[in-house]
């Protein structure tokens, strides 16, 4: 009896000692080895599709050894792009050097000229990129230039941006540049010979850009463009929407165009907002890897923020507007509410995020507190998948308006203006009286990426 005990012990202990092999938690890993140690392992545990990815399997390493010898090979950028699924399939996820940037972009904090963009590419040559200033941040350098709204540029202190340079160019470490603007007739970008001079500072972005109440005859229609799901505005936002409530309004046109996401809370405090029937009942859930399968969750129309209740308008029907820049929290707003009310969307289809992500630190249960003092390394995988009250959440096509128009470099006008093209569709489809603006016969530029994206500011985070 005691020689099987002895057999039963051995065998315990060699299972003991593969399992710290393949866990890797209770060996120290060399220093230079502990950003990707926290990579492989924060992704390992957290990231969506860690079941499809071999390398983050459990049992892929054999000993610690061939553990390290793995990380070793990488450097931590390549070893997060190596560990992710087919960027097909992610192509949300991504890293970052210095979390401080990560966390004050996701309140609407960047250091910033103050103007806004979508980019694009020359239309006659794809290896060139052009800008079309989408809006100016109040308050910053930019808002003291004559910068109109649609303004298109394609070069930075003279040097032409194209697929290989324009990263480098607009996001340079540089405080003092200049813009190159430049002239489109509907064929051709040409250089204007136009130079501004501007001067990156630090912004905090309010989110709300415009509120405002149209009284058409027997309508008052509010209308909010609302650009960054920034958590630390909510109070402002509800503050927001108590000035359309006490103005009585009877239509509400939402504009998120430019808005790529954030706070999943801010987003369900806003749908409560815009309702306000609903408290207690699903908007939405969030599902996660069958590792973290404990951390599914369901989110419920709130009637309060803290202790502040809730400044609802009680609407059965909402317009949106949105663009090929509307993305996550911006999706989820429309993929929640649809279930309840009436959602009319009217601009272009949207980016088609309907995943969240969650800020991973270097700790022992990747929160921010008592991070790794060696490095400031984060991480923003995708972790869970979103759906409605119904389950429904197939939409990484994107979600198609009801009423498709697309703005163009020939259609950029005043935001908050009537003849504003997408505002004034939605106050068209309101009144019934309104001309609707007509679709313009010219392209967009064929689309490559926006500020906000190329910034890291947006996406769909779980607090």
């Amino acid at each position: 009896m005691k020689h099987y005990s002895s057999i039963i012990i051995i065998l315990v202990l060699t299972a003991f000692s593969f399992q710290s092999c393949t866990d890797n938690d209770d060996i120290a890993t060399p220093q230079n080895l502990e950003i990707n140690d926290f990579i492989w392992k924060g992704l390992n545990v957290y990231y969506l599709w860690q079941d499809q990815v071999p390398n983050l399997a459990d049992n892929r390493f054999a000993t610690h050894d061939d553990y390290n010898m793995f990380l070793a090979n990488y450097t931590p950028e390549s070893l997060f792009d190596a560990l992710r699924v087919d960027k097909s399939i992610d192509r949300f996820s991504w890293i970052v050097s210095d979390y401080t940037v990560l966390e004050q972009g996701f309140q609407g904090t960047t250091k910033s000229n103050g103007i806004e963009f979508k980019l694009g590419l020359d239309p006659n040559d794809k290896t060139k990129v052009v800008g079309v200033v989408t809006y100016i941040i109040p308050n910053s350098d930019a808002s003291t230039k004559s910068i109109a709204r649609g303004a298109i540029f394609n070069g930075i202190d003279g040097k032409m941006l194209s697929i290989y340079n324009y990263k480098d160019l607009l996001f340079s470490s540089s405080e003092n540049y200049n813009i190159n603007f430049a002239n489109f007739d509907g064929s051709t970008i040409t250089s204007n010979g136009k130079s501004v001079a501007f001067t990156k500072t630090v912004l905090d972005e309010n989110p709300i850009l415009i509120n405002k109440v149209f009284n058409l005859g027997s309508n008052k229609i509010g209308y909010l463009m609302y650009n960054g799901f920034y958590s630390s505005y909510d109070l402002q936002l509800n503050n927001a929407f108590g000035s359309l409530k006490a103005n009585g309004i009877t239509d509400l046109v939402l504009d998120l165009r430019y808005n790529p996401g954030g706070s999943v809370l801010s987003a369900t405090r806003l749908a409560s907002m815009i309702t306000g029937q609903f408290t207690n009942q699903v908007f939405s859930k969030l599902t996660y890897n069958s590792k973290k399968s404990a951390s599914n969750s369901t989110y419920l129309f709130p009637d309060k923020i803290g202790t502040t209740p809730i400044n609802s308008l009680n609407l059965s029907k909402i317009y949106i507007l949105t663009s090929s820049s509307t993305a996550s929290a911006s999706e989820l707003i429309i993929n929640g509410l649809q279930p309840y009310i009436t959602v009319i969307q009217i601009g272009d289809t949207t980016v088609g995020k309907n995943q969240a992500s969650r800020t991973l630190y270097d700790s022992a249960d990747f929160s921010s507190n008592n991070r790794n003092p060696n490095h400031k390394y984060a991480m923003q995988p995708i972790v869970a998948y979103t759906v409605n009250k119904n389950d429904f959440g197939n939409y990484q096509s994107g979600i198609v308006p009801n009423f498709i128009l697309r703005e163009t470099a020939s259609t950029y006008g005043v935001l908050g203006d009537s003849a504003e093209p997408l505002l004034n569709t939605a106050i068209a489809k309101i009144t019934g009286t309104a001309r609707t603006a007509k679709p313009s016969t010219q392209k967009p530029f064929q689309a490559l990426s926006d500020s906000k994206t190329l910034t890291n500011r947006g996406g769909m985070q779980i607090e």
